[in-house]
């Protein structure tokens, strides 16, 4: 899957050739091997593009023309879907970093030292990477959990109305799903319905 990168940026909007942040991070996203990339120049317009998609690197550089990009890189982060990196003005930097990274947000000063900004892209990356990896195996859980419980709802089904042991219950819809070539799960669902009415 293609790793998508958001800039927010008050200045530059898409003029990547001029000098300057944009410039860096289009590069440094670019060279990351991050392609599908969306510049953006400020937080409400950002806010109404995160509504119907979503980002695994947001990079924020601060001050945006309607805000100073503190609050929206955490109300970002606090969502957990995209690795957010805010850049802020040096004199503002410890005081914005100490708050932000509580949320998870990476900060980074300005100006911008190439090096130090690739180390963070890489981490911001990498840690993106690990968290959807970590939300596919949730949801695979989450599915066996749901596909248990209602496996254990259809054997009590068959447990009540045909009066079988939990043992013949379980190899009865094993046996129907081998035979029928179906999941266990539909199966299940099959006999909730039949039982249902």
């Amino acid at each position: 899957m293609e790793c998508s990168a958001l800039i927010i940026t008050g200045s530059e909007k898409s003029n990547t050739n001029k000098p300057g942040s944009c410039a860096l991070f289009s590069e440094a996203l670019t060279f990351a091997s991050i392609k599908n990339i969306t510049i953006l120049s400020s937080a409400g317009e950002a806010r109404r593009v995160l509504l119907e998609k979503d980002f695994d690197i947001i990079i924020i550089d601060a001050p945006l023309a309607d805000e100073s990009g503190e609050s929206l890189s955490r109300h970002i982060a606090a969502k957990g879907l995209s690795q957010v990196i805010l850049a802020v003005n040096s004199e503002h930097f410890d005081e914005v970093s100490s708050v932000c990274q509580e949320d998870g947000v990476l900060t980074i000063s300005k100006p911008i030292n190439k090096e130090y900004f690739w180390a963070t892209l890489s981490l911001a990356k990498s840690v993106n990477s690990k968290l959807k990896r970590m939300r596919e195996e949730n949801a695979k859980l989450k599915q066996k959990i749901d596909d248990i419980r209602i496996i254990d709802k259809a054997k009590c089904m068959l447990i009540s109305y045909l009066s079988l042991s939990e043992q013949e219950a379980h190899r009865f819809i094993e046996k129907q799903a081998m035979d029928l070539r179906s999941t266990k799960r539909a199966i299940a669902e099959g006999i909730l319905k039949t039982y249902a009415n």
